[in-house]
């Protein structure tokens, strides 16, 4: 890698990565920060389908701490995410071409907006069908104490991971540009994706034809957005091939 017209030694690379990860580090405390003001204002939005008057049980002092930094943490990932690829664009942009440099760029955006897609799909439609189906068997059996440990920890672990399963998108098209992935094999295995998708799908929805598709259907056209990004990044990157094939053939014939 170079700074200015000089490579850098490894000591600079560090203090450089060092300097972003500072900024990184830096942007999810205050990011942290904001959210603990605004955490009563979060948590009153959250449980507000409950029923449950604006109050959840816990079973000692710690939990509400626990639960603060629960929330907050959550938050500031999702706030620090664009900065960190910020960041990560800003310690490797030096090595790459000026072409590079905008591709690379284009992700962050992207990165960002695919993990609010996927925190939006997880809350308003596959977390509250598998609230509702637990409950339902329920049938009057149990009397339900929601504590605020246990609910929110149910909620991020239903939550979160389709926030990063949503970032796929970003993955096919980096590891198509890259040469390690081919839509063409992400074509031949559809089969097999579909099957395992659907099965996903299955597991983690309450066992009712509709709920099913709720979630299996959106995962399926994650996949057919996969298949086609990759497809264009691809065809994109035959086309940088070709080109600089060309270039390399006309500096030689010269």
């Amino acid at each position: 890698m170079k700074k200015g017209n000089r490579d850098m030694t490894l000591i600079e690379h560090l203090s450089e990565l060092r300097k972003h990860f500072i900024v990184i580090l830096v942007a999810f405390i205050v990011s942290f920060g904001v959210s603990l003001f605004y955490i009563r204002r979060l948590y009153y939005w959250l449980i507000h389908d409950l029923g449950v008057n604006g109050k959840l049980t816990v079973l000692g002092p710690t939990d509400i701490i626990r639960v603060y930094f629960m929330l907050g943490g959550v938050v500031a990932l999702a706030i620090t995410i664009p900065v960190a690829a910020w960041q990560l664009w800003l310690f490797v942009a030096p090595a790459l071409t000026e072409k590079e440099r905008k591709i690379a760029a284009s992700y962050i955006p992207a990165i960002f907006l695919l993990f609010l897609c996927g925190l939006v799909f997880g809350y308003f439609v596959v977390f509250p069908n598998i609230l509702r189906f637990l409950m339902s068997i329920n049938g009057g059996m149990f009397t339900v104490m929601f504590t605020t440990e246990k609910f929110f920890e149910f909620l991020i672990n239903i939550v979160l991971p389709f926030g990063i399963l949503f970032e796929l998108p970003v993955v096919v098209v980096f590891l198509t540009n890259l040469g390690l992935l081919r839509p063409q094999l992400m074509k031949k295995m559809r089969k097999v994706a579909y099957l395992s998708l659907v099965v996903l799908a299955t597991m983690i929805s309450p066992p009712d034809f509709v709920s099913h598709s709720l979630v299996a259907v959106p995962l399926l056209l994650l996949y057919e957005i996969c298949v086609t990004v990759s497809g264009v990044a691809y065809r994109r990157r035959m086309k940088r091939l070709s080109v600089a094939k060309r270039e390399l053939s006309a500096s030689e014939g010269t």
